[in-house]
């Protein structure tokens, strides 16, 4: 008898549950109802509800709003610091680099002069937009806003700021053609350092170029710098391309250190003028010029003079 009235007698708690889920439905769907009522006097009782009911959260909703302010300050806090301390790690990188550029500086300077070299004239350059790009999976070229007119020449180097991106493929008056390093039809000569040894770079259309008819490549390790070499006589040499890399099939390649995903300014250089020789000097004389005639001497025998 006892076990027939436990089980037929629900619990008192599970009961009250099933109310307070069953009002707090009802109270959900009549506030649903009520505030999707279009009606004048529904919209009245709707002002009224809410005149009533927001002084008597406000001093809820304050402490919340406080809280929520106190957590975005301390957020921000945390962010600040953070990149802070990675400003004074780059700082502290950054002033390491500038004593080794110092101290290299000085060193070339007294190497220099211990060899008096007379260095040639520095390129000077002009920055260019660029206007169009037409890469596609069989051109990588692009399209500046200088021409003839801004002394631009065929064949002259192009940089984004950082390192090498190609060089001149035609000149108009007012814009240029610049082909990419990674086309299929360019191809540079580089100089690895520090092995100096020197390859041929290739281009395939990817963000990666081939080295090929490379010197020695068991002297070659990933990381070494790659620079053009200036043979030839088309591009200067000493211009960065980037670093070398192993490709996944086993061979060696290059990782361009230029952005070509954010290519909006580029840098055409310009050779400085080199002033023209004009005429033999003054020390060759001119061929109109006659020697002057030996002076008859009686001592001379006549087959002497």
């Amino acid at each position: 008898m006892v076990a027939v009235r436990q089980d037929s007698v629900p619990s008192l708690g599970r009961t009250l549950r099933q109310v307070f889920l069953g009002a707090a439905v009802l109270g959900c769907l009549a506030v649903f109802v009520l505030w999707r009522i279009d009606s004048p006097r529904v919209e009245r009782i709707r002002m009224a509800l809410a005149d009533r009911l927001m002084p008597g959260l406000e001093w809820t909703a304050r402490p919340i709003a406080g809280i929520s302010a106190m957590i975005a300050d301390f957020q921000s806090y945390t962010r600040v610091y953070e990149q802070n301390e990675e400003l004074r790690r780059e700082l502290q990188r950054l002033r390491g680099w500038r004593e080794a550029a110092l101290q290299l500086e000085q060193e070339n300077a007294r190497l220099r002069a211990l060899n008096n070299v007379h260095i040639s004239p520095r390129h000077t350059f002009t920055t260019a937009e660029v206007l169009a790009d037409s890469g596609g999976p069989f051109r990588q070229s692009a399209l500046i806003n200088i021409g003839q007119r801004d002394g631009v020449r065929d064949g002259a180097a192009v940089l984004d700021g950082l390192g090498l991106i190609g060089r001149i493929s035609g000149v108009g008056m007012s814009t240029a053609r610049v082909i990419f390093l990674t086309d299929a039809n360019s191809r540079v000569p580089v100089l690895l350092k520090p092995s100096g040894r020197r390859a041929i770079v290739v281009g395939d259309n990817s963000q990666v170029l081939r080295l090929e008819f490379l010197e020695a490549p068991g002297q070659i390790r990933p990381g070494d710098r790659v620079v053009t070499s200036g043979d030839g006589a088309v591009l200067p040499p000493d211009l960065l391309l980037g670093e070398v890399i192993v490709l996944p099939s086993g061979g060696l390649g290059v990782r361009l250190a230029a952005d070509f995903g954010r290519l909006e300014f580029v840098r055409v250089l310009r050779p400085a003028p080199v002033p023209a020789i004009e005429g033999p000097g003054s020390l060759i004389t001119p061929t109109s010029r006659r020697p002057p005639a030996i002076a008859a001497d009686p001592d001379i025998a006549p087959e002497m003079r």
